[in-house]
Order: C-alpha cells, then sequence, then structure tokens
C-alpha cells in the first residue's frame, strides 16, 4: 500500500511526464542528496522510457567531477551544496543524456553535515534546458524542515515541481 506522501510524489511525476509527452521533451536527473529518488518516482510511472532518458546520483565529490564534470574549483570554492555545483550538474546531465530538460539536487539532508550559513534542510536545485539553439538555467535554494527523510520528501516534490514551473 502507498502512503499519501508517495502517492502525492506519484501524482507529481505523472503531471510532469503529461507536461513533457505533450511537449515532446525528454528528462534527465543528476542526483545527490536525494539517492536516486527523483528517478524512482518518474521510473515508477508505466511509458517513462517515451519522455525519461536517464539519471545519475552523484553522491561524491568526485563522481560529481567524473561523472557530470563538475570542476574541482567549482567544488573547492562554492562546496557541493551550492548553486554553482548544481548548475554543472544540470549541464552535465543535459549532455551526458542528451535530454532536453535536466534538473539536478544537492543538499544537506541531515540529521548531521549542516553549517553556519547552510543548515541542515539546505537544498540546491537546478533546471537546465536545451532549446537547440539556446541554453537556459534556472536554480534556487531552499531550506526544508524536518527529519532526512521528511527533507529528501520535499526536495523531490520541489525538484519535480521546477520541471513544471518551466
Amino acid at each position: 500500500m502507498t502512503s499519501p506522501i508517495d502517492a502525492e510524489i506519484r501524482a507529481q511525476a505523472a503531471r510532469v511526464a503529461k507536461c513533457l509527452l505533450d511537449a515532446g521533451l525528454t528528462l534527465s536527473v543528476a542526483e545527490s542528496c536525494t539517492g536516486g529518488w527523483v528517478a524512482k518516482a518518474c521510473t515508477d510511472l508505466p511509458g517513462s522510457s517515451g519522455w525519461f532518458e536517464g539519471g545519475v546520483v552523484t553522491y561524491s565529490n568526485k563522481a560529481k567531477e567524473r561523472i557530470l564534470g563538475v570542476g574541482a574549483d567549482t567544488i573547492r570554492r562554492a562546496g557541493a551544496v551550492s548553486e554553482a555545483t548544481v548548475r554543472e550538474m544540470a549541464y552535465g546531465a543535459l549532455d551526458r543524456f542528451d535530454s532536453d530538460v535536466a534538473l539536478a539536487v544537492s543538499g544537506i539532508a541531515g540529521p548531521d553535515g549542516g553549517m553556519p550559513g547552510k543548515p541542515v534542510g539546505t537544498i540546491w536545485f537546478a533546471w537546465a534546458f536545451d532549446r537547440g539553439d539556446q541554453r537556459e538555467i534556472r536554480a534556487e535554494v531552499q531550506v526544508f524542515e524536518g527529519d532526512r527523510e521528511a527533507v529528501r520528501r520535499q526536495a523531490v516534490m520541489r525538484a519535480l515541481a521546477g520541471v513544471l514551473e518551466a
């Protein structure tokens, strides 16, 4: 049996699927703190191969650098949980999966890891769009309340919502 929250995530993913299918677009994801939850929400839907290209979980800094092409200087200068890093993650997913839309998420889900200026619950998001002759990217930060699972659930919902807003 699915919980009401899981049903909410599934419904959000279904809205994303419809939006992308209607527009003839594909999605890829680059996840860190959500650990593949966004990709799971997408691929739980039948027919997701028609709009979902793929995803990668780059939890360590080394993986972000090697798999997505995030610059070591970016991580050293701004940190893994930063606007600069999620922007590079999103562009990396766009390139590696050759998708039309890519989302990236990196954050501090807790219960520890927070620091001044980046408390537990701090999550950075980026949504990149390849419009053929130009690319666009949008990023934002949110600070979510709750335990590790609650923070991650909220991050999954917000990541998917960002695709719809574009």
